[in-house]
């Protein structure tokens, strides 16, 4: 006979260790989402302070009780042109490897609970375009929530990049 240790975690203990969860966004018509670990705040679009020489995706940065975040409008840093930024847009804040980061975005949707074996991968695709920020895909009903690594996404804003460009 088995011992209780012996036997595979299959209670609900299990699928609770499977299970992640994602804050989901919208970035116009699509629909996006990061790890809710990552995720601070989120807060209202409250104007920025422009830094020069920055890429077109980079709208300036926010003093937020004191620390000093950038904030990156992703419908831009996704190619689909500039945000113009309303008080209905959204701002989540987020931890990257030790940093704050804003992400400008449509609106937030929803907390997603995701089985983790649910996440599919990203197909390949013949066309040269960036996708190494994308981390898979979530189905959700009838759509699809295209999941984002963040960490790859900002990978040439790190200290050390900023450190080159000064």
């Amino acid at each position: 006979m088995a011992e209780p240790q012996d036997l595979p975690n299959t209670g609900p203990d299990a699928a609770a260790a499977q299970a992640r969860q994602f804050i989901s966004f919208r970035v116009g018509d699509d629909e996006f989402a990061i790890d809710i670990m990552a995720v601070r705040e989120i807060k209202g679009w409250t104007e920025t302070t422009v830094l020069p020489n920055q890429q077109d995706y980079m709208l300036g940065v926010l003093n937020l009780r004191g620390t000093i975040v950038p904030i990156f409008d992703l419908r831009c840093r996704f190619g689909l042109g500039l945000t113009t930024a309303t008080r209905s847009h959204v701002v989540i804040i987020v931890a990257i490897g030790g940093r704050l980061l804003g992400l400008l975005v449509d609106a937030v949707s929803d907390i997603l609970t995701v089985n983790a074996a649910d996440i599919r991968p990203v197909p390949d695709v013949d066309q040269p375009i960036d996708n190494a920020f994308l981390a898979g895909i979530i189905p959700v009903g009838d759509s699809m929530v295209v999941l984002l690594s963040l960490e790859n996404l900002f990978a040439n804003h790190g200290p050390a990049n900023a450190a080159i460009a000064a």
